[in-house]
């Protein structure tokens, strides 16, 4: 586990295990994807903008499962950044087999009022930054037929009129890997997992809001998804067979339906 600088690590040999990118894996949903890539038997890198406490919190875990873990800060807002931070990863354990864009960003304004700033940040974030960081990781995923999950939303299948620009964001990310999946075959295959109204209750991953009992009355499952289960659809794709590409999975237990 490292965690002296954004970009400092110590050069390895090429590991013989697997080796997984999960952009925002400090906490929620990017906490649990990389302790399930872990059991799978893969090391794991985790990037985070600010919470460095629970990025090495969540570091140690996954060391816990036998394989090893790189932590650092990145933005995915920096083509610079990016770059960097995927040499690192590479560098340190030989190889990128799969790379999780998880790191987004989501927030709540009436259309009408959502400012340019507002807009543009949701895209850097949320489309902009898995581009970025796909294309910076290709050439690696390309020499072991890697995969690409990313994760987008049930907001970019269905129109949220409080959080438009977030849905616009997570549309764009979906057919972002519809064409990643065409561009990037034969050798890579990529999709993309798309939860609906998901539940945290971790330290640091805050309230549970007001709201959720509502979405899981509405939801045919009879409640709301859980980190775990999103993960667990990250690894299908991150396992499974490589065949599958261009998929978009719903991870929302009925709630689009």
């Amino acid at each position: 586990m490292s965690s002296e600088s954004p970009f400092q690590s110590s050069p390895s040999e090429v590991s013989p295990r697997k080796t997984a990118l999960v952009t925002g894996g400090a906490k929620r949903i990017g906490r649990s994807i990389a302790l399930g890539l872990a059991r799978s038997g893969m090391n794991v890198a985790i990037t985070y903008r600010q919470s460095e406490e629970l990025a090495l919190e969540t570091a140690r875990e996954v060391e816990a499962e036998g394989v090893q873990c790189l932590a650092f800060k990145m933005d995915v807002r920096s083509e610079e950044e990016i770059r960097r931070a995927v040499a690192v990863v590479a560098e340190a354990f030989g190889r990128i087999d799969v790379l999780v864009n998880n790191a987004g960003v989501i927030e709540k304004r009436a259309l009408g009022e959502i400012t340019v700033a507002q807009w543009d940040t949701m895209f850097e974030i949320n489309t902009r930054g898995p581009f970025l960081t796909a294309r910076e990781a290709l050439p690696h995923l390309k020499a072991v037929q890697g995969r690409i999950v990313n994760l987008g939303s049930l907001g970019g299948i269905e129109p949220w009129a409080a959080q438009a620009h977030y849905c616009a964001s997570k549309a764009a990310l979906h057919m972002l890997t519809l064409t990643m999946a065409k561009a990037f075959a034969p050798e890579v295959s990529v999709n993309c997992v798309a939860p609906g109204y998901i539940e945290m209750h971790r330290p640091g991953d805050g309230p549970e809001r007001p709201i959720a009992p509502i979405f899981a009355a509405r939801t045919p499952m009879g409640r709301n998804g859980t980190a775990e289960e999103t993960a667990a659809a990250v690894l299908f794709f991150a396992t499974g067979p490589h065949f599958v590409t261009g998929q978009i999975m719903a991870v929302d237990g009925g709630l689009g339906l």
